[in-house]
């Protein structure tokens, strides 16, 4: 009897070993069949990327070429912010062909109101109704720290990697949501002398770069949201808009 119940628990451990590696082998496909997913939906997803900014800078080249010059700048003082969805903030940007005292000027009163807004780091000219290609931004948003003064920038390259931040905006007051960005930007602009400037850009200030860089493109912050993230700012879009309406009876507006 022993001999026998030694034989026959002999034979139920090997059927469990058998069992163990017939699901062990089963589960190898099972697990390869995953990764082998996740690995094409991440380079689906990069490929649609690298697509769509093809297609924007195409868009951009195609604007450029078609982007009026100014080479008198003219402003109404005093500059004041304003606000969506104020038409001049869709409105074609000109470059800015003739540098001379006014170009410094108009950045250093940008500076000033930038500086006199809610906790602004950066500002776009057509933000203060000025249809140019300039933007200013100081990273920390303090007086006496690191400013920047950008004309006639433009993109030469974009990371794929990316990042999700929460971003408000000036012309927009209250509204804050997430935006995806690149991490990292290659940039090509001039100074208010008109020399040529060559920066990388990282993190924090790639953001700030790019967010006023969409307002010089005539696209805004809302633009680039996801529709989970346009949900929470979507009534006070509709605020905005209403209230602008309102004081402008008849203006013709872009709406959400």
């Amino acid at each position: 009897m022993d001999v026998l119940a030694k034989g026959q628990q002999l034979r139920l451990l090997a059927h469990r070993a058998a069992s163990v590696r017939h699901s062990c082998s089963s589960i190898r496909p099972a697990r390869s069949r995953f990764l082998h997913t996740v690995v094409a939906q991440a380079r689906q997803s990069a490929a649609l990327r690298e697509l769509q900014e093809q297609q924007e800078e195409r868009a951009s080249q195609v604007l450029e070429s078609k982007t009026p010059v100014v080479t008198d700048l003219t402003w109404d003082r005093p500059l004041d912010i304003i606000k969506y969805p104020d038409p001049r903030l869709r409105a074609v940007n000109a470059k800015i062909g003739t540098f001379n005292d006014k170009v410094k000027q108009l950045g250093m009163e940008m500076l000033e109101v930038m500086y006199n807004g809610d906790d602004g780091v950066g500002l776009a000219a057509p933000q203060v109704g000025v249809n140019v290609r300039m933007m200013v931004y100081n990273p920390t948003g303090r007086r006496g720290d690191e400013e920047y003064i950008l004309v006639n920038p433009k993109i030469l390259s974009a990371s794929g990697k990316r990042e999700v931040h929460e971003e408000g905006c000036l012309s927009f007051p209250r509204l804050f949501a997430n935006v995806e960005r690149p991490y990292k930007v290659k940039v090509r602009a001039q100074d208010v002398k008109g020399d040529t400037l060559m920066l990388t850009l990282n993190g924090w200030q790639a953001r700030i770069f790019l967010h006023e860089y969409d307002h010089l493109q005539g696209t805004l912050f809302h633009d680039r949201m996801n529709p989970e993230e346009l949900r929470k700012i979507h009534k006070g879009l509709v605020a905005l808009e209403e209230e602008y309406l309102q004081l402008h009876p008849g203006a013709v507006v872009q709406r959400v």
